[in-house]
């Protein structure tokens, strides 16, 4: 079957209990009439509504958006790397039950990521055997780890287990560098640093060999690598001159490159016709930021168009990239 995956959509559970005691930052959902706040240390750090929990909400929404299948993962503030490790493994776990909850009631529909408390290494890599048990097929984790990128050494034993178990690694742009360039306006955060933040996090997993010390991990970065694609001509160039930069890389990063796999968040046909010239068609796999408002409106068609391509080619990307049988 030829199904529209929409592989970038998020989830926030309809209630996160106080559990007094934990962080100040432990956020909290405050229901309105028709929308909530998601509550961070007192503040409204994002307003949502019931789509980013209630799955015929969601469902109706895929009907007019085209969309056959959503993977669902933690909105990123939710993955809380700056907590105490019990602190995030006990939101995590609540987390992953509510995805989990989601996609078993809607098994055809839904496909789930979870999250893992990565700032915890030993930890993270014993709570990978929880993400498979709850069916879960993958999880998300951000850019860096509170601070620490991704390409130290310290979080090879997490890409190990996550390899071993078979699982995909979604990266999601958070708390990005740079705001403070753009005077601190948060609103920005999105829309202007989350492509830099995105494409560094690439690089630091290019330049630590990464990629090539676990040649079978799957890693989905999102908003389409962000600058990485822009970045790339430059990156060619450098690695061309000499020992000096091409010691930083295993091997061209033109070719590296090709190990990821992208979300079509573009928003613009030319820009991504550019990431697909430089990536390959076959890394691409339509994303929308569903239920969020900077999310791509009717994503499939909207890749298909760019790309010049049918629906069984981003369907058949979507499924190698989270092994999903054919059905």
């Amino acid at each position: 079957m030829v199904e529209a995956i929409d592989t970038h959509t998020h989830f926030v559970p309809r209630r996160i209990p106080a559990e007094p005691g934990r962080n100040p930052l432990w956020p909290s959902i405050e229901l309105k009439d028709t929308s909530a706040a998601v509550m961070v240390g007192g503040k409204v750090f994002r307003m949502i509504d019931s789509r980013s929990w209630d799955a015929r909400r969601r469902l109706d929404d895929m009907a007019l958006d085209d969309v056959d299948v959503q993977v669902v993962s933690p909105m990123p503030e939710l993955l809380s790397h700056w907590f105490p490790p019990g602190d995030a493994d006990a939101l995590c776990r609540y987390v992953n039950e509510g995805i989990a909850a989601l996609c078993a009631d809607h098994p055809r529909q839904f496909i789930g990521i979870g999250m893992v408390p990565m700032q915890d290494v030993a930890l993270a890599v014993r709570r990978i055997d929880s993400i498979r048990s709850l069916g879960l097929r993958g999880f998300e984790i951000g850019t860096h780890i509170n601070g620490m990128a991704l390409g130290d050494a310290r979080l090879n034993d997490v890409y190990a287990a996550a390899e071993q178990a078979g699982l995909v690694l979604m990266i999601h742009p958070l708390h990005p560098l740079g705001l403070d360039r753009m005077d601190g306006r948060p609103e920005l955060a999105a829309v202007a640093a989350f492509p830099l933040e995105t494409a560094f996090a690439a690089v630091s997993l290019m330049t630590h060999g990464v990629l090539e010390r676990f040649p079978k991990l799957r890693i989905l970065l999102s908003h389409g690598g962000g600058a990485l694609s822009w970045m790339l001509p430059r990156l060619h160039h450098a690695y061309a001159m000499g020992p000096t930069l091409q010691s930083l890389f295993a091997k061209d990063p033109t070719e590296i490159v090709r190990s990821f796999y992208y979300d079509t968040i573009l928003y613009d046909g030319p820009a991504l016709r550019y990431l697909a010239d430089k990536v390959g068609k076959d890394r691409l796999v339509v994303g929308s930021d569903y239920p969020f408002t900077i999310k791509q409106d009717k994503p499939a068609q909207f890749a298909e168009r760019a790309l010049s391509v049918g629906r069984e080619a981003l369907c058949a990307n979507a499924r190698r990239l989270f092994v999903l049988v054919q059905g």
